[in-house]
């Protein structure tokens, strides 16, 4: 599945191969407060507080190379604590992209040689528009912890509770009121 199925609606930024006849096309992405407030639900985020991208499109083949380097403020739940826990998360990223029907990829049915070092294949395009956003999403959520923790706190087990010995609960049927 490419990105942005599904992520599309959340922050619609895209640029379209046809950008790309004169060479690469930068962009400087800046979530505004109402994307922020949408990717953070989508991620199941207490907040988002800022979402940035510097995304570099550049012509590959007869698709495109998405080069994009990100950093976002977000807030989870420590799941320890249940106290909100802010992170500055960062990360790069290079997709490659080819249109359906291209003739450079790999033909349907063939066999794919599954080497865990090399480059992932290229992304298969639906149509002329890259979302932009929702690769920077995708990403995103690839960087966020699911267990957050606040540093240096450790999870304390509850002491185990001691099963009644018989006796005492042959005692509890021979005197139901101990106290009395």
């Amino acid at each position: 599945m490419a990105a942005g199925e599904g992520m599309t609606t959340i922050w619609p930024v895209s640029v379209k191969l046809g950008e790309l006849h004169r060479g690469a096309v930068h962009r400087q992405l800046v979530a505004d407060e109402l994307a922020l407030v949408r990717i953070a639900k989508g991620l199941d985020l207490v907040s988002l507080g800022a979402l940035e991208a510097a995304i570099t499109v550049k012509p590959w083949m007869d698709g495109a190379s998405l080069s994009v380097r990100w950093r976002a403020t977000v807030t989870q739940t420590c799941v320890v604590t249940l106290d909100p826990l802010t992170q500055d998360l960062q990360g790069n990223f290079t997709v490659r992209l080819l249109p359906r029907g291209s003739p450079a990829l790999p033909e349907e049915g063939s066999e794919i040689d599954l080497d865990p070092d090399s480059e992932d294949p290229p992304d298969i395009l639906e149509s002329d528009q890259i979302d932009t956003g929702a690769y920077v999403i995708e990403h995103l959520a690839l960087e966020i912890d699911p267990f957050p923790r606040t540093p240096g706190v450790e999870f304390q087990a509850p002491p185990a509770e001691e099963p009644p010995s018989p006796f005492a609960v042959l005692r509890r049927l021979k005197d139901p009121d101990p106290e009395g």
